[in-house]
């Protein structure tokens, strides 16, 4: 059996009696310099240990096939009516949607991007037209020409002003120009101008008369109007309130829309159309775009692959002068990806160089054509797109960003001008981990840092006392 005197042998801390120790002041002073310095490291120490350290690579994204990438934006268009904006959306896959409706939104707003109203429901704007057969008919003009000089005359006259805007070289008006001149005349057999004076039914042709069709958002063609005496009052900022038919243009439902805004009319004395409005239910007749702007936002779901965003004037029964098109815009905003929050960002500041940059880089750009390009200019964006992708250390994904570059251009167009998006995903992504140290880590330099502060505090004391010493001795002549 091994002896308590031999286990004593292998004792690594002897220990000096107390009363062969001597203490001092400038021990005293070390050992607190000593548990400062500790204190100090060891609060370094943890501080690092804490903090989590990031390792940022680049490797092949890792999306599915089929996986689709949301695109949030919002655009303010100041010379294109949301009567007939259309939002369309394609790709290099053959997907190819047009008028997309379900997730985006519009507002009609002003030359100061002001919005003028509620949301614009574009309704039956661009649905499936009746002109009837009426064109081998003998024409029988029954309608008003108006012009500026006489325009407003006419619309304080009658209670019910309808007015066609059309061009002469429209398609669409060529093929509504037989019955609307029959229910022209059958208007004013039914409702003499001049023993009743309910209703009037006028053209005005916007190639000679261009500044009253601007003045009215006059932007397809042909725009059937229907003014109402007394409601159709103009602010400083030329909104208007009146109203837009967008049902058949065959002579019978011309006529039958004619007569549901007539009929609710006394004859006498001449009431104003704008107490009767309640008591057209027509789903034709909706109110039309109190300004010539309009802003669109909301949302789509598209596929990680190259392709177009397109903003245009698109109606399947109306024609457009390409010439007098404008696609200026503001983007409001325009990202891609899951929306991350300002507070998340604010909530992982040690990300900042990484991420947050790009993900919203045209937001607040405008995009003006001050009419200096000439007509029939088409506004592009290249926009290209790399996934930035942060994972914790358990491999659970913390962010998942989208950030583009953009490079905007002009072109003149042949066809009617657009507002392009042409977005385009990197196949490479960033990864970004996050790395904690492990806590054998920390007790390992926890322990290193108060035996090396002990050591080197000893060895200090150890010089200094024999530095003091020596000079005792020397002070006192003694040899050594």
């Amino acid at each position: 059996m091994i002896s308590p005197r031999k286990i004593k042998s292998v004792d690594f801390y002897r220990k000096i009696p107390r009363d062969l120790t001597e203490a001092s002041l400038s021990g005293a002073g070390l050992s607190i310099v000593a548990a400062l310095s500790m204190l100090l490291l060891f609060g370094m120490e943890l501080s690092n240990y804490l903090a989590v350290s990031t390792v940022t690579s680049i490797i092949t994204d890792r999306s599915s096939d089929g996986d689709f990438l949301r695109m949030d934006f919002n655009l303010s268009f100041p010379s294109l009516s949301c009567e007939f904006a259309s939002v369309d959306v394609s790709d290099v896959l053959g997907t190819n949607r047009l008028n997309v409706t379900k997730t985006i939104r519009k507002f009609s707003i002003d030359s100061n991007l002001r919005p003028t109203g509620s949301e614009f429901h574009s309704g039956e704007v661009i649905s499936h037209v009746n002109h009837g057969d009426e064109s081998g008919e003998e024409l029988v003009e029954g309608s008003v020409s108006l012009s500026a000089r006489n325009f407003d005359t006419f619309l304080h006259e009658y209670p019910i002003s309808v007015v066609n805007f059309y061009a002469p070289w429209c398609y669409w008006c060529n093929l509504l120009k037989p019955s609307w001149e029959k229910a022209a005349n059958q208007i004013k057999e039914r409702y003499d101008p001049e023993m009743d004076g309910r209703v009037i039914l006028a053209k005005v042709d916007c190639t000679q008369e261009g500044d009253l069709c601007r003045r009215n958002h006059i932007q397809g063609y042909p725009s059937i109007r229907i003014f109402r005496k007394g409601s159709d009052l103009r602010d400083d900022d030329a909104h208007h309130d009146h109203e837009s038919y967008y049902g058949d243009r065959d002579t019978e439902s011309l006529v039958k829309m004619v007569m549901g805004l007539v009929d609710p009319i006394h004859v006498e004395p001449h009431k104003l159309a704008l107490e009767d409005k309640s008591d057209n239910a027509s789903k034709t007749v909706k109110k039309a775009p109190s300004t010539g702007g309009c802003r669109i936002e909301g949302y789509m779901r598209v596929k990680k692959v190259p392709g177009n965003l397109l903003v245009s004037a698109r109606s399947e029964s109306h024609s457009f002068d390409s010439s007098q098109m404008n696609m200026s815009h503001v983007v409001n905003h325009l990202s891609f990806g899951r929306r991350v929050l300002p507070e998340t960002f604010a909530d992982l500041k040690r990300l900042a160089p990484y991420l947050g940059g790009s993900h919203n880089r045209l937001d607040g750009r405008s995009f003006i054509n001050q009419h200096d390009l000439g007509p029939n200019v088409t506004i592009e964006h290249y926009l290209q797109i790399v996934k930035t992708e942060v994972l914790k250390s358990n491999g659970h994904t913390l962010i998942e960003e989208y950030e583009y570059t953009a490079h905007s251009s002009v072109a003149h167009s042949y066809y009617l001008p657009v507002a392009k998006f042409h977005f385009e995903l990197s196949p490479m992504q960033v990864l970004i981990t996050e790395n904690s140290k492990s806590f054998s880590h920390f007790i390992t330099n926890v322990c290193a840092i108060i035996g090396g502060v002990f050591t080197v505090a000893g060895i200090l004391d150890s010089i200094l006392h024999q530095t003091m010493t020596l000079m005792k001795k020397i002070e006192l002549g003694k040899n050594f």
